[in-house]
């Protein structure tokens, strides 16, 4: 299992040469992806619909519907490449969906206690949990009684997300892969959402983060240290901020292949 306490010298993700396609089809959707994520690094992928931004992310989280064709992935030094999505999730691998599930019957402190003792292998008492998660609210501005409500039943967009970045920071991860945390959400919303994820790395510098998004908006918000462009399945260019300035003025045509 990643050993947490790897070296500022080893990357915290560790993208090789990935080929991945669907388990019931035949083509590679990634094809060739390599990518580094350093500690404390935020990195933003971006790329037109159909580009393999969102099969990046489940491959990454180790999605049975996809299989890893080619290349590798390594987490903390550490190949993950065949590792299951419980085993990533526990050594501290975590995904904010694109759409949060609604899970009825289950309470976000619920949730939360079972996800925490999956992640850290011990079993916390609903009041130490209580505790900690009503810190973090007071923090990321989310009001207390959520934490008795089901996950996500009856959450308008905003507030399904600003639980996402309360999960990411109660469960302590190495990586937070973001997928698309600003779909759906009004600017206002979004600059919350962005607040709250720089409260968390401000108590863990060493997160990395793979911000996979469609806008620059919320880039300008988390301040990237790099910029990948996706196309066909492959970085087709990468770059600082000003990338996604260019990519949001001119669109993705140039580096598009002809149809």
């Amino acid at each position: 299992m990643a050993d947490a306490a790897a070296d500022d010298a080893t990357p915290v993700l560790e993208i090789t040469d990935l080929h991945a396609a669907p388990v019931d089809g035949d083509d590679d959707i990634l094809d060739g992806l390599t990518l580094t994520v350093g500690p404390g690094e935020v990195h933003a992928v971006m790329g037109p619909n159909g580009s393999g931004k969102s099969t990046l992310a489940n491959v990454l989280l180790g999605s049975p519907e996809y299989a890893v064709t080619g290349g590798s992935i390594r987490f903390m030094g550490d190949d993950i490449t065949d590792w299951g999505p419980d085993v990533r999730g526990a050594a501290g691998m975590f995904l904010a969906f694109q759409y949060p599930q609604t899970i009825p019957g289950v309470s976000v402190l619920n949730f939360l206690r079972q996800a925490l003792s999956a992640r850290k292998g011990i079993d916390l008492s609903m009041l130490e949990l209580r505790l900690s998660i009503m810190e973090w609210m007071e923090r990321l501005g989310i009001d207390p009684a959520f934490a008795d409500r089901h996950l996500n039943d009856g959450f308008s967009g905003g507030e399904k997300k600003r639980n996402e970045v309360l999960q990411m920071a109660i469960l302590e991860p190495e990586l937070a892969v973001l997928d698309e945390t600003d779909s759906g959400l009004d600017i206002d919303a979004l600059r919350t959402v962005a607040r709250g994820v720089e409260e968390v790395r401000q108590d863990r510098p060493h997160l990395g983060i793979l911000c996979i998004t469609h806008y620059q908006r919320l880039l300008d918000e988390l301040a990237p240290d790099a910029v990948h462009l996706l196309v066909d399945g492959r970085i087709a260019e990468t770059g600082g901020p000003e990338l996604a300035h260019q990519l949001e003025d001119e669109g993705y045509a140039r580096w598009m292949t002809p149809a």
